[in-house]
């Protein structure tokens, strides 16, 4: 890997972790500079996940305060991730790598089309709050949670945008509590998809290692500075631009 890549892949890391911290975008980023870096589709998505363990371990450094209370909560819920990151781990490594080529492009078509129709996560947390649940989180949350680190494990492009929404809904938090939750259970959901990864397939360590330093970099500073940004327009760029991707992705896939 030459010094440019190094230095791009870096860059790419701290953008996804920024974003990925506050917006679960970081696989919208990371994903495509792996791609760009001539990794193939399949080592790219399974090195990607590697390295979205760092991005988990600064996100959640940097939230301490706002997971004080959380630890019952989250024992319930990182059960659920972890069973959910095992799951999409073993659907990936049994899907042929054509097939894969051929999915991708369709799941971040997809996630995209979330971005543009999804609410902020300000307008979600003041809607979970006008109807907070008396007797607790509701039935169905380590099932959902469940579902979506399935995708997380599997692909987990917008996997942290559907939680952090499924948390905020469903629990009634303010928008910090709910991130902070998002980010512990997909970095469980993650870490075990990685541990697999790490033991049955092939990892670009090469592409790990600046990837992961920059997504613990961005991770860090997410909570801090992606805060102040204006987040509509934020997810609008990066949905129109991953829509651009998935289109070129497609054409490749298909012809």
């Amino acid at each position: 890997m030459s010094v440019g890549e190094f230095a791009l892949l870096v860059l790419a890391g701290v953008g996804a972790g920024l974003t990925g911290s506050i917006a679960g975008l970081a696989s919208l980023i990371s994903y495509p500079a792996l791609l760009a870096a001539g990794i193939p589709p399949v080592t790219a998505n399974v090195t990607n996940t590697v390295a979205l363990v760092l991005n988990s371990v600064g996100s959640v450094s940097a939230s301490r305060p706002e997971l004080a209370g959380q630890g019952r909560r989250l024992r319930r819920l990182a059960v659920a991730a972890v069973l959910g990151g095992f799951a999409g781990m073993v659907l990936l490594l049994r899907t042929p790598s054509d097939a894969f080529e051929r999915i991708v492009p369709w799941l971040i078509a997809a996630a995209s089309v979330l971005l543009l129709v999804q609410r902020s996560p300000r307008e979600l947390a003041a809607e979970g709050a006008a109807h907070p649940h008396p007797r607790g989180d509701p039935w169905w949350l380590p099932g959902g949670t469940f579902l979506i680190a399935i995708y997380g494990g599997y692909f987990g492009a917008a996997a942290g945008v559907m939680m952090l929404a499924m948390f905020l809904l469903a629990t009634g938090e303010r928008l910090p509590v709910g991130n902070a939750l998002k980010n512990v259970v997909l970095g469980f959901a993650n870490l075990t998809a990685a541990i697999g990864y790490v033991f049955l397939t092939s990892i670009a360590w090469s592409a790990a290692l600046p990837l992961a330093i920059g997504l613990f970099l961005g991770g860090r500073l997410g909570p801090r500075v992606v805060r102040r940004a204006p987040q509509t327009l934020l997810r609008r760029v990066i949905a129109v631009a991953r829509i651009a991707l998935a289109v070129r992705l497609g054409i490749s896939a298909y012809t």
